[in-house]
């Protein structure tokens, strides 16, 4: 893009200049471009970013040796793109893919006159890569860094988009030459994108043009991955419960105990939903305590047997006061789970996990946190596979069969006249003629009929306080200890 078909480029957020934000409030805003002229845009994107920097100088000895004194910390990190192009099967269709699936598109090659290719190449590439560094300490006036990195591979294609046979180059017309590509991604569980402090998981497609006596000319389009988690089933739809407590002290003196015990209904969930938490909080401390509840993502990377962390709070929930030797209950208090990605529990060196801290400030000691894991899926939970139509269901199962109770009485067995009928009992009364026990031959000629014990079982006789049997009283009574 020319820089001088650029009129103007700025950001303007919504509301007035001064506006100030909370923690859980959405940030939204214009990004204005005015072009003098048609203009081809690769990409744009908007980067939101919180960070706390501190740094300073310090003059030591006769030397004037300068301490520089630096640190950071960054408390948020958002990226969303506003234009990207990517060649896929179909169209207006994000370049978001998963497991077995096919991504295709083409490589398109403008040429302003007859140029000699020798080849074009295509490469596809997934990798889990961290790296971060850590200073050491070997001695008073010894320091040095050690790095700790690792990588996982996930996928590594390779496809010849244009190269001749005879080892010559290939001469193209000047014009637009498109060269298209296809290739399916693995059927084994790949890892959804991340993009962390210390790590990433990307996906990328990369092609590489050769011609005769010229530089390497490469293009590179990454692509997004993210792997189905199904949140309908019997692990994720179980429901996750605690309880803790904790003794306020001050001086080795107790000030009482305060308790904390919590549910919600399952462990999956979706980004967009609702979790509703049932607590109690039970207070018997002299002082008053405020309960509140978090919803925490941990990044965790891993290398060389190394571990870092990197926790954020991506939701929060404040209760009301509880007095002093007083009792609280949250009856389904409400908790939003924002837009965040989901949760990576495949990968051998990055890990994303999610949990819900139930929190009470203790007096005079720290702080008393119950924790209840979460998982946070792709695929929303089925309105006929929830655990709760499922145990409904079974409930009405049980109930059909309680109805098939035996009867009290049994049925009668039928009367003779209204299985056999007065003609057939007539015509058996005339038949004078008896066959003996030799002849067997009139019996296959009579109907076979199906005969069929029915088993009833009289049912247990009524409750009743007084014994209907009772023991005579000239009966020296059992002891129970001889």
């Amino acid at each position: 893009m020319a820089l001088n078909s650029i009129k103007s480029f700025r950001l303007e957020l919504d509301g007035p200049a001064d506006a100030a934000f909370t923690g859980g409030e959405a940030v939204s805003g214009l990004v204005v471009l005015e072009l003098s002229r048609d203009t081809r845009v690769q990409s744009m994107k908007v980067q939101g970013r919180g960070a706390a920097t501190a740094q300073w100088l310090e003059n030591h000895g006769m030397n004037s040796v300068y301490n520089d004194y630096t640190s950071k910390i960054t408390y948020f990190r958002k990226r969303q793109h506003m234009i990207r192009v990517f060649d896929s099967a179909e169209v207006d269709c994000p370049p978001v893919f998963s497991s077995g699936d096919v991504v295709s598109g083409r490589v398109v090659v403008e040429l302003s006159e007859k140029s000699r290719v020798d080849s074009l190449k295509l490469h596809a590439e997934g990798f889990a890569k961290v790296h971060w560094t850590e200073s050491r300490s070997a001695g008073s006036s010894t320091a040095y860094t050690q790095n700790y990195s690792d990588e996982v591979e996930y996928l590594n294609r390779r496809e010849v988009l244009l190269q001749a046979d005879n080892g010559e180059a290939t001469v193209l017309a000047a014009g637009r030459h498109e060269f298209p590509f296809s290739f399916q991604l693995p059927e084994e569980t790949l890892v959804t994108s991340f993009e962390g402090k210390h790590g990433s998981i990307r996906y990328w497609v990369k092609v590489k043009l050769h011609r005769p006596w010229a530089t390497v000319r490469k293009i590179k389009k990454e692509f997004t991955v993210i792997e189905p988690i199904d949140i309908n089933t019997p692990t994720l739809l179980a429901p996750q419960a605690g309880t803790k407590d904790k003794m306020a002290r001050a001086w080795y003196r107790n000030f009482g105990q305060v308790s904390v015990t919590a549910k919600i209904d399952r462990k999956g969930y979706t980004p967009g939903e609702v979790i509703p938490v049932f607590a109690e909080f039970d207070n018997a401390t002299s002082r008053s305590v405020v309960p509140k509840a978090y919803l925490t993502q941990t990044q965790t990377f891993i290398a060389r047997g190394t571990m870092k962390q990197k926790r954020a709070v991506v939701g929060t929930l404040s209760g009301d006061i509880v007095g002093a030797r007083c009792r609280e209950t949250w009856h389904g208090r409400a908790i939003k789970i924002p837009p965040v990605g989901p949760s990576i529990l495949q990968c051998r060196i990055i890990k994303v996990e999610y949990m819900l801290k139930i929190c009470v400030d203790v007096p005079g000691t720290s702080k008393l946190c119950l924790e209840l894991p979460l998982v946070i899926g792709t695929i929303p939970l089925h309105p006929f596979g929830s655990r709760t139509s499922s145990v409904s269901s079974q409930y009405s199962v049980e109930m059909e069969w309680l109805r098939m109770s035996i009867p009290e009485q049994p049925e009668p067995p039928p009367d003779y006249c209204s299985v056999v009928t007065e003609e057939e009992a007539e015509q058996r009364n005339n038949t004078g003629v008896r066959q003996t026990a030799d002849d067997l031959s009139g019996i296959l000629e009579r109907p076979l009929m199906e005969f069929v014990q029915e088993f009833r079982f009289r049912p247990p006789p009524v409750y009743s306080e007084v014994d209907p049997n009772p023991q005579p009283l000239n009966i020296r009574p059992r002891c129970m200890t001889c």
